[in-house]
C-alpha cells in the first residue's frame, strides 16, 4: 500500500495586532499573508482581522503575547503629540482633559514577552524613531507620517519621495488646493468620509472617526514583507 506523502505546509505569521482599531493595521499584515488577532478596549465591530478581543491591550500582551510570532501595537496617541505635551497642555490641565500615554508601558510588556515587535506612534511621542513612513511612499492621498519602533529585528528606512503638493483644506483662513486630503478633524476642508475610505485604501468601514485614527494597510504591508523577507534569509 502506498504511504501518503506528508504536505509542508508554509508557516503562516501569526501576527497580534494590540490597540486594533478597525484593523488598518491587520490588513496589510493580511495582504502578506499574515494570520492577525487584533485586541482593543472598544469593541470594534468592523474589525477586519481574523480574530478579535475586546480588552486592555497591555494585559492581553503579557498573558497571550508569547503565541504569537510578531506583535504591532498602535498606542493611543492623542496624549503624545507636541501640541498635547506642549501648547495644549495647559489648557487640558484646566479643562480636566487627559489622554492615556501607555507607550513605555507597552515596551515594557513586548520586551518581557520577547517576541519581534513594532509600535507605532506621531511625530513627537516616545518612540524610537526606527523608521518613518509616509502615505506619498505608497501613493496614497494622505501623507499621515507614522514612526515605528522596532524590537527584536531592523530593517532599512526606505527613501522618502518629495511631496507632490499641499494637504488640501483651510490654514489660517486661506484655502490650498492639493492632492492630499486633511484625514483628521471635520470641517475647514478635512475630508469626507469616503474620502479617507479612498485615501487611505480602506474600503470596510464607514465610521469617519475610526477611519481617521486607522492606519493605512499600506504602512503594515510594508513592514510585513520586510521582516518576511528577513525570515527567509535568516532561515537559508
Amino acid at each position: 500500500m502506498t504511504q501518503p506523502i506528508p504536505i509542508r505546509r508554509p508557516h503562516v505569521l501569526r501576527v497580534l495586532d494590540a490597540y486594533s482599531c478597525i484593523g488598518g493595521a491587520a490588513r496589510g499584515y493580511q495582504w502578506a499573508g499574515c494570520h492577525v488577532t487584533g485586541v482593543d478596549i472598544r469593541p470594534q465591530p468592523d474589525y477586519c482581522g481574523d480574530d478579535f478581543h475586546q480588552g486592555d491591550a497591555i494585559e492581553f500582551i503579557l498573558t497571550h503575547g508569547a503565541e504569537f510570532d510578531f506583535i504591532h501595537t498602535s498606542p493611543p496617541c492623542q496624549g503624545e503629540g507636541a501640541p498635547t505635551k506642549g501648547t495644549n497642555a495647559a489648557r487640558n490641565a484646566l479643562t480636566g482633559r487627559s489622554h492615556p500615554r501607555l507607550i513605555t508601558a507597552t515596551r515594557n510588556a513586548l520586551d518581557a514577552v520577547g517576541r519581534p515587535y513594532v509600535i507605532e506612534n506621531v511625530a513627537g511621542s516616545d518612540v524610537r524613531k526606527d523608521l518613518r513612513l509616509c502615505g506619498e511612499q505608497f501613493g496614497l492621498g494622505v501623507l499621515m507620517h507614522r514612526y515605528f519602533e522596532l524590537g527584536g529585528w531592523t530593517t532599512k528606512q526606505p527613501a522618502h519621495p518629495e511631496h507632490r503638493g499641499r494637504v488640501r483644506g483651510w490654514r489660517h483662513g486661506q484655502y490650498f488646493d492639493g492632492p492630499y486630503v486633511a484625514a483628521y478633524g471635520k470641517g475647514g476642508g478635512k475630508a469626507t468620509t469616503e474620502e479617507i475610505r479612498q485615501a487611505k485604501r480602506i474600503d470596510w468601514s464607514t465610521d469617519h472617526f475610526n477611519l481617521r485614527e486607522a492606519l493605512p494597510p499600506a504602512y503594515t504591508h510594508w513592514i510585513a514583507s520586510q521582516f518576511l523577507a528577513l525570515e527567509r534569509t535568516v532561515a537559508a
